[in-house]
């Protein structure tokens, strides 16, 4: 019989724990200089052609409409060496994966993230950094989690530590990682989970200050000074965000619907070409969107050149994540979110005389946007927030975001963008309530491993009678071993007929109970509470044995009846 580990039977129930705490901090610690040398990367690389990091306005025409080409040329290189079916990645495919494989995501498609995010951000496609993040996060410490052999549910929680990490370590925000992990990500608050993925986004938000320095890109959003006076332009700025996130996410979707039907290397050069074409004419939108917003603060009372840029930047990012390029989502929605604010504050400081305020209705483009393209409100306003390092910010903010938010989802029922995405590529992010209650819950945590086994070398199963089994202080397990096949069996008292006056069993029934024997479901150590559900819900009966490395040694077993008593009581037994 196969030995328990107290840790593993530990982190297989919902409680807060040190040692997944521990686990949470060597995750996002590893996760976290993943992301800096992704990030290394792609500063290396741009400094072989660029003048400065992000700013394609210092190449030549000819040069902007070869290098996404280049790019796409690169990525699909390292796809075929590694098989094209692996290129998926990104938030959608990763919440995929924590719902069908518990977080468990395929070196290849991490490789695939790594590299093609790298050439892709560091070639001119529109796509962010967080994306990347959020995957190579999950993956790092999803196997770390896998190495160690952990129940699932605990490998989940190890997921969404690293994507923390993952973010707060990409742009050093680290409470908008959080909430980030816990609205759009999980969508769960649990104080279990919440606190080991504060501790990784602490370490995440420590480790890239400590290589890069503390300052985040957007630092030169701050010194906020939003009068009441400017709130009747805060709310047709959300009016107006919240229609241009609709038409965001209806063509994102539309270009991703309509592509599939094409192999991956005509999406992938159609991408470069429509890249290549728009940075030639408009620079400044090529890029994850740093260089777009610095020209938009640069050129904010030029309205004509800030329309073009937003168009450019738009169908740009629609293009290059609807047709496949790898990268994230988030980053140039903040930009146009922030090119779009710029462009009302050239209208509103025609109207209303004062200071232009600029970079002010930079951050609100950024918060409206973000908060009705993702439907994440908290997660929007938490992390203009913590780029502005001002909390006056918080009702100009909240005006704008719940403005975007309802007339996106309310009055044009826009939903979340990545929740479509999941949606029109057909892969599965949620579960029925009972199965998602039981994820949270580990095999081991319930295990009755005090059993008495008994091996027989062969079938029949011998008889069972009350006189042996009725009144024996642990359950008795049967090893059948035939051969190179082994079974296991679980005698169950038979139900009997009570007496209707005393509601107890008669003296006859009493001196001869009858046993059933239940083959026992073979269910590895790692495994959750709903896969033994599933495994047992249609006969509603007997239990599953579990095991470690080898399905023939036996360490426990669960019951049908102690996940119905959970289910029914709340009780762990």
């Amino acid at each position: 019989m196969a030995s328990l580990n107290p840790l593993r039977k530990r982190l297989a129930l919902p409680k807060t724990s040190w040692q997944l705490c521990v686990l949470a901090i060597i995750g996002g610690s590893v996760s976290s200089l993943l992301i800096v040398l992704f990030l290394f990367c792609i500063r290396s690389i741009q400094q072989l052609y660029l003048a400065e990091r992000d700013n394609y306005s210092s190449l030549d025409m000819v040069s902007r409409f070869d290098l996404p080409i280049v790019g796409a040329l690169v990525i699909l290189l390292f796809a075929w060496l590694t098989g094209y079916k692996y290129l998926r990645s990104g938030i959608p495919f990763v919440l995929n994966r924590l719902k069908v494989a518990h977080g468990v995501i395929p070196l290849r498609n991490t490789l695939n993230q790594f590299w093609g995010s790298v050439v892709a951000l560091a070639s001119g496609f529109s796509v962010g950094k967080e994306g990347p993040a959020v995957h190579l996060g999950a993956a790092c410490s999803g196997y770390l989690g896998n190495i160690l052999r952990l129940p699932y549910n605990s490998i989940r929680t190890l997921c969404a530590c690293g994507i923390a990490a993952g973010i707060a370590a990409t742009f050093n925000t680290p409470l908008a990682a959080v909430i980030f992990v816990m609205e759009v990500i999980l969508r769960d608050y649990k104080v279990h989970i919440f606190i080991p993925v504060m501790l990784a986004a602490l370490v995440g938000s420590l480790i890239t200050s400590s290589i890069f320095g503390p300052a985040h890109e957007y630092e030169f959003l701050q010194e906020i000074a939003l009068g009441k006076e400017y709130y009747p332009s805060l709310i047709l700025l959300g009016i107006a965000l919240g229609v241009l996130a609709f038409l965001f996410n209806r063509y994102l979707i539309l270009i991703i619907k309509h592509s599939i039907k094409f192999h991956i290397i005509t999406r992938l050069m159609i991408a470069a070409l429509i890249t290549g074409l728009l940075g030639a004419a408009v620079p400044y939108a090529m890029g994850s969107g740093l260089i777009s917003l610095d020209f938009s603060l640069s050129h904010s009372f030029e309205l004509d050149l800030l329309v073009a840029l937003l168009v450019a930047k738009f169908l740009m990012t629609i293009f290059a994540l609807g047709l496949g390029i790898p990268g994230g989502i988030i980053g140039p929605i903040l930009s146009i979110g922030a090119i779009a604010g710029v462009c009302a504050s050239s209208i509103a400081v025609g109207i209303i005389p004062g200071e232009h305020l600029g970079s002010d209705f930079a951050l609100m483009g950024m918060a409206g946007f973000l908060a009705a393209t993702l439907n994440a409100p908290l997660t929007a306003l938490i992390t203009v927030m913590e780029l502005s390092y001002q909390i006056e910010i918080i009702i100009p903010a909240m005006i704008i975001i719940t403005t975007s938010s309802l007339i996106s989802g309310q009055l044009l029922k826009n939903r979340s963008i990545i929740h479509m995405q999941l949606d029109i590529q057909n892969l599965t992010y949620t579960k029925p309530p009972i199965e998602r209650s039981l994820q949270k819950i580990g095999v081991m945590g319930i295990i009755q491993d005090n059993i008495s086994l008994i091996e027989l070398s062969d079938k029949p199963l011998p008889e069972t009678d009350n006189q042996k089994f009725a009144d024996h202080s642990q359950p008795t397990i049967f090893k059948i071993s035939t051969g190179n096949i082994t079974e296991f069996y679980w005698p169950e008292k038979a139900d009997k007929k009570t007496d209707k006056k005393t509601d107890k069993k008669t003296d006859n029934e009493s001196k001869n109970d009858k046993f059933i024997h239940h083959k026992l479901i073979a269910m590895n150590s790692q495994s959750t509470l709903d896969q033994a559900y599933l495994a047992l819900v249609q006969q509603r009966c007997g239990g599953i044995y579990i095991y470690d490395k080898s399905a023939n040694e036996i360490m426990g077993f669960i019951t049908f009846e102690q996940i119905r008593l959970y289910l029914v009581e709340g009780k762990l037994v």
